[in-house]
């Protein structure tokens, strides 16, 4: 029903998650993030709560040994699909034997892509090509470009109704957060605001926001 990617920047160590789906809404449960920590997508018969055990853990263990431990705690596993990544750059995915096809998932370094519901396995061969080029206006819009591939690619089966992309650096907020939550062209609508957000009065407005260094000390 749902395909998405998260990943982490390795050259400034932000965490991003992008996703789409059929339905409307698809930011308010799938993409979950803790700067510092990680960045996950949880999604078929979605479980939030999946996402924010697999993050919480992710301060003692790994990538894999959180998702594995968060699993273990879901009575409801063998309908779930989620992927992680986290502040090292390591990846993890699950896809229970129970969602619906076509559902899979890939990782590589620093970043991992699912999908269920899906027009086939091409979708997340694209999204991982997409992302992994350069892109001059850095790690959000490649964020942005896998999703657009796997949307190009045939993305969810029965279409697409809403999308979603977040990024965390070093605030407790994210730098970025952009909701499509209902629209006949979700991807589309998804690229403007974008450009809304990156540049002009907006990104003016919001490098004006409060932020707070180490141990919690506000800048200005």
């Amino acid at each position: 029903m749902t395909f998405s990617i998260v990943a982490r920047d390795p050259q400034t160590g932000a965490l991003g998650i992008a996703t789409a789906t059929a339905g409307p809404m698809v930011g308010a449960l799938v993409p979950h993030g803790r700067s510092g920590l990680g960045a996950a997508a949880t999604q078929a018969m979605t479980n939030p709560y999946l996402a924010i055990d697999t993050l919480a853990l992710l301060e003692s263990q790994g990538a894999e040994a959180a998702l594995q431990t968060a699993l273990a705690r879901d009575s409801g596993a063998s309908q779930r699909q989620i992927i992680v990544v986290d502040a090292h750059g390591m990846a993890a995915g699950w896809t229970g034997a129970d969602c619906f096809p076509y559902a899979g998932h890939l990782t590589a370094a620093g970043v991992a892509v699912a999908g269920n519901m899906l027009a086939g396995p091409a979708v997340l061969d694209d999204m991982l090509a997409g992302y992994q080029g350069d892109h001059p206006s850095g790690f959000a819009a490649r964020l942005l470009r896998g999703l657009q591939a796997g949307a190009a690619a045939g993305g969810d089966s029965r279409g697409l109704g809403s999308a979603a992309l977040r990024v965390y650096t070093t605030q407790a907020y994210p730098d970025l957060d952009l909701r499509i939550d209902a629209s006949a062209e979700p991807m589309a609508a998804l690229e403007q605001l974008f450009n809304l957000a990156i540049s002009g009065p907006y990104a003016e407005f919001f490098a004006q926001a409060p932020r707070r260094g180490a141990g919690g000390q506000l800048k200005t």
